[in-house]
């Protein structure tokens, strides 16, 4: 892959993918398609072919690894005894190999610390300069840094804030229902949920600290 490649990566949770993967598809017609362990079954359920899987191979069995093989997947075998998710190795594989643009579909499902931990991945700072998404059903989540930022979409979408590791100070929006105005936003208190865009596209500045950014259309 080259620098500024595009990925498609799927994870082994639940998977609600339309519309968004169409789109996605649509968008970033030449991404190269990665699984993390069992979410090459979901990336196969969508008609996908997978380029490659990666992880202990746990949720995957011998009869789908052959197929994977066959069909001219990459497979990447990680030991069971590992510090990293096999959807952290896979962000990391793509981003070491220069995709800038990533997509994670099956990122959610009915485990609540894996759901909570592929949450974290987003401030991996290895993944710092890349443009990552975690999507699922209507939602877009993404991590918003220090700096400007735009949120695109259709006035009346659902737009909440989250902080992640501590508070984030210094909020500045424009084109929310609810305005922040060089504000903190803290872990705890749910102040930053159930924003609408009033205007598209809005923009917020951050300060200081992350935020995670929930993008749900229409009315959530």
């Amino acid at each position: 892959m080259n620098a500024g490649a595009d990925a498609l990566v799927f994870a082994n949770g639940a998977l609600t993918a339309e519309p968004l993967l169409s789109e996605t598809r649509a968008a970033l017609p030449r991404a190269t398609i990665i699984a993390a362990d069992g979410g090459a079954r979901l990336a196969r359920n969508c008609g996908l072919r997978v380029d490659v899987v990666i992880g202990d191979m746990d949720s995957i069995d011998a009869g789908e690894l052959e197929q994977l093989r066959a069909s001219g997947a990459q497979v990447l075998c990680h030991p069971a005894d590992k510090d990293e998710t096999d959807l952290e190795l896979a962000l990391k594989w793509a981003v070491a190999r220069g995709c800038r643009r990533v997509r994670v579909f099956g990122a959610f499902g009915n485990r609540l610390d894996q759901t909570l931990a592929n949450v974290q991945l987003l401030a991996l700072e290895e993944l710092r300069d890349c443009d990552l998404q975690l999507l699922e059903g209507r939602q877009r989540v993404r991590l918003l840094r220090p700096g400007a930022h735009e949120i695109c979409g259709t006035v009346g979408d659902t737009i909440s804030l989250l902080p992640l590791q501590g508070a984030a100070r210094g909020i500045a929006s424009e084109g929310l229902r609810w305005e922040l105005k060089d504000e903190t936003l803290a872990p705890g208190p749910a102040r930053g949920v159930s924003n609408r865009l009033a205007a598209a596209p809005a923009r917020l500045r951050l300060r200081e600290g992350l935020l995670v950014l929930v993008h749900t259309r229409g009315r959530a």
